[in-house]
């Protein structure tokens, strides 16, 4: 659920971020503040701005303030491209990309021609740094080791033996993350019985909930990486054609809205970043973010533009405060078991897909509840 206070907030960034010192660390933020990708850019955006915000209170980073510089793409791949560019001819030291794979793509070209540390706020599949080039670094869990802990789960904890997965090739997320997922599932014994194609923003899913129910057996367990506004349709669509198979999804749902869908997303289970255990760094943001923002975060993406800020501050300690690519790069290549608002991330010899753990989290009575926590085993993890 969107809050206009968190847009006004979030677009107040990009207009009154001040002028940028020489000194200063300048980080440029590309995202759909508005339209399909706000709810993951937007909360990005407001996480990092309070993490800037703390730091800058602190001292700054090496004697070095903070300032973000953010853009709205209209969540629009040809203007991540165009406000990437703005970004970098405004001199920007680190540049953020949007949400999804083709923007992050688009973006990324941008800061890889320009020699410029890039790093995804919440894009996670990992071959985007493979297609872009060594300028670009992942933040958020990937693809691949979010299924890896999904498919261990599902076969040896749940133990589902058949599985039913929906994917869309309309992107790398919604393509990707469910075959990572059968083929860490069928490694611990599970078997895929079926593969089924639906198209993004289609919300009609009639076809693909009767390709589901006229399978026989039924299977154990449906998994998609599908996300708003298409997983609440699917969801709704599914529970009210009398299919009440278990479902598993992915991080994209880790909005108000699923929760909010009452029964029909009742035992749903989905990966996310994190989980505010009792005591935990997490927690305690929340708490920072309401105060801040006098509402509370319905999202861990919040929290994941926290850590955005913190990898940045770590990377420019290593570099001894040069702010120049290669610099900034080799620091983040240092980076092992860094604590982090929602955990710990590594990235050294990771070849820029940070190394995460995976908290699953179970839809229950209208709320969410942690049912495992767990860094995969690196034999685990499907290859990009």
């Amino acid at each position: 659920m969107l809050k206009a206070k968190g847009l006004a907030v979030a677009m107040l960034v990009g207009l009154m971020g001040g002028s940028a010192l020489a000194d200063d660390i300048k980080i440029g933020v590309v995202g759909g503040q508005t339209g399909a990708l706000a709810i993951f850019d937007q909360p990005l955006l407001l996480g990092a701005q309070l993490a800037a915000k703390k730091i800058n209170a602190a001292g700054g980073i090496e004697g070095k303030t903070i300032q973000i510089l953010a853009r709205d793409t209209r969540s629009e791949t040809s203007e991540a491209a165009v406000m990437a560019q703005e970004l970098v001819s405004e001199g920007v030291n680190v540049l953020v990309t949007p949400a999804d794979g083709d923007p992050t793509i688009a973006a990324g070209q941008v800061g890889q021609a320009a020699d410029v540390l890039t790093i995804s706020g919440t894009a996670t599949p990992p071959i985007l740094p493979g297609m872009v080039g060594d300028h670009l670094y992942l933040n958020a869990v990937p693809d691949s080791i979010q299924a890896a802990v999904l498919g261990k789960y599902a076969a040896k904890t749940a133990g589902y033996k058949t599985a039913a997965i929906l994917l869309s090739p309309d992107s790398p997320y919604t393509d990707k993350l469910p075959k990572y997922f059968g083929q860490v599932f069928e490694k611990y014994g599970g078997k895929v019985v079926s593969t089924i194609q639906y198209k993004m923003g289609q919300q009609d899913f009639t076809v693909e909930v009767s390709k589901i129910k006229e399978l026989n057996p039924a299977p154990d367990v449906i998994m998609t990486s599908a996300y708003e506004p298409d997983f609440p349709a699917l969801l709704q669509q599914l529970r009210a054609a009398g299919v009440d198979t278990p479902v598993l999804g992915s991080d994209g749902i880790d909005t108000q809205t699923v929760v909010d869908l009452g029964k029909v997303s009742e035992g749903v289970i989905y990966s996310a970043s994190g989980f505010p255990l009792p005591g935990s760094r997490l927690e305690a943001f929340n708490k920072e973010f309401q105060t801040e923002y006098g509402y509370p975060t319905d999202t861990v993406t919040s929290a994941v533009g926290y850590d955005l800020i913190e990898i940045i501050k770590a990377a420019v300690e290593r570099a001894n405060g040069k702010l120049d690519g290669p610099s900034l790069i080799a620091g983040m290549e240092t980076i092992e078991n860094l604590p982090v608002t929602t955990g710990t991330i590594t990235y050294k010899g990771t070849n820029r897909v940070p190394l995460r753990t995976v908290f699953l989290v179970k839809v229950t009575s209208g709320h969410k509840e942690l049912v495992v926590d767990e860094t995969p085993a690196l034999e685990d993890i499907p290859a990009p």
